[in-house]
């Protein structure tokens, strides 16, 4: 090779070193939709879950267990009722530390800041809520279902407690 070559040769290699560059600029544009979408995503769960979730367990422990608790049969039904109840509050508080621990890294990502948002901990969650949900519709809800169902008056009133604790406190004193 003569040193005529040469500079030729270094203008080539400096090309591949541009393409490269532009092959992951190529990537930016899709990456910018899967951050938008992440952003979207994440602020959606933290209006959603603060609002839902707390909610939904709220109404449960102070509405719906305890109904469920007062209208069971002395004895096993009564004991077994007791046990689910437990079960489910324990699963609760559980689920809303999982939460915690994932909120604010969450907030950083709707944000579009760096987080060290965890696949594990976001899975946990997942896999945790769908099995609490699972059980709860398969087993606790068919059996209030049975026991409040005895008796009309329990499900009515619970059914209005549960209206009353969702109307804002401005339209409730209207019907009072």
């Amino acid at each position: 090779m003569s040193t005529q070559d040469t500079p030729l040769q270094d203008f080539s290699h400096c090309h591949d070193g541009i393409v490269k560059k532009l092959d992951m600029l190529d990537e930016l544009p899709d990456l910018l939709t899967a951050a938008d979408r992440a952003r979207d995503i994440a602020a959606t769960a933290l209006d959603f879950f603060r609002e839902a979730m707390f909610a939904h367990h709220t109404d449960e422990e102070r509405e719906l267990f305890p109904a469920v608790l007062a209208s069971a049969e002395a004895g096993d039904e009564a004991t077994h009722v007791a046990a689910l109840v437990q079960r489910l509050t324990d699963e609760h508080r559980a689920l809303e530390a999982l939460w915690a621990a994932l909120e604010r890294d969450l907030k950083q990502v709707a944000k579009g800041q760096t987080s060290r948002l965890q696949r594990t901990q976001v899975q946990a969650l997942v896999q945790q809520y769908q099995a609490h949900a699972a059980f709860e519709e398969a087993e606790f809800l068919p059996l209030c279902q049975t026991i409040l169902g005895r008796n009309s008056h329990h499900m009515a009133a619970l059914g209005l407690s549960l209206h009353m604790r969702h109307t804002p406190v401005n339209v409730r004193s209207t019907y009072i």
